[in-house]
């Protein structure tokens, strides 16, 4: 079985060039929602992957990382795009090395996304599962406005190497609060490995993958343009499949056999 994970995991990247426990929601100025992208930075060297080009495979370094400053990256493809505005960032520290904060142009959204050092995978990984259970909570101040993030954000996103392939976590992850969160995993196989440890924590699967597959930005850009635009989970699958299929050129129908809603 771990045989077979690693090789599976030796594709996955072939496919590429295809705050402190904190305060509840309802303490938030007004009525802003976020959605909250925690982004595994990819690394030659402390993830068990298939080494890509030293630039990008540095997850020490976020301004040429694949997941982050190269150009399909979280930072360059959001920062480009004319529907959100970036309004901040912030350097958090040594596990995040870089936290943008972004304003939806039409709607009163906002996105955090995080950069994980990419040795600290496991950590995002467990942040990620904590938050969408809603086991970990906390918020962000903007100026006067008090942002939810981690199990106090709308939407949570996990972008980057499915490490589940390589490291077990410590069980499931039951619901804390009985509040059902929205999900977005982009990584490969996500649907498999990441499935079995959210089964208790209640939440709704926006957006996950059934196999390889590269989780760059712009899948999350469109699937989001659907989220803040009140789509149900259909239309915004439709949405991350259609960018997904342009930019992989594998067509719609393979791309919506890998971006699936749901259990």
């Amino acid at each position: 079985m771990l045989k077979n994970i690693f090789k599976i995991t030796l594709v996955c990247l072939l496919l590429l060039p295809c705050e402190n426990m904190g305060e509840d929601i309802k303490n938030a100025t007004g009525d802003a929602k976020t959605v909250h992208v925690l982004v595994a930075l990819c690394d030659n060297v402390y993830q068990g992957i298939v080494p890509v080009p030293a630039a990008i495979g540095n997850g020490q370094e976020p301004n040429t990382n694949l997941y982050w400053g190269a150009g399909y990256g979280i930072r360059t493809y959001f920062r480009k795009s004319g529907e959100w505005k970036l309004l901040e960032t912030r350097k958090p520290g040594d596990t995040i090395l870089e936290r943008l904060v972004f304003k939806y142009a039409a709607k009163n959204y906002y996105m955090v996304a995080d950069a994980y050092d990419g040795r600290y995978i496991e950590q995002c990984t467990e942040d990620f599962m904590n938050g969408g259970s809603g086991n970990k909570k906390d918020t962000l101040l903007l100026g006067g406005i008090t942002l939810g993030i981690a199990g106090n954000a709308s939407l949570l996103a996990y972008i980057g190497h499915d490490g589940l392939m390589n490291f077990e976590l410590s069980g499931a992850y039951s619901n804390a609060d009985g509040v059902k969160r929205d999900l977005i995993i982009l990584s490969c196989y996500g649907k498999r490995f990441f499935g079995p440890y959210l089964k208790t924590a209640n939440v709704n699967p926006v957006l996950w993958s059934t196999g390889l597959m590269a989780p760059e930005a712009y899948t999350l850009h469109d699937a989001l343009a659907g989220y803040v635009a009140g789509e149900g989970s259909e239309a915004i699958r439709e949405r991350g499949a259609a960018a997904y299929a342009r930019y992989q050129k594998c067509g719609l129908n393979a791309a919506k056999r890998l971006l699936v809603t749901g259990w």
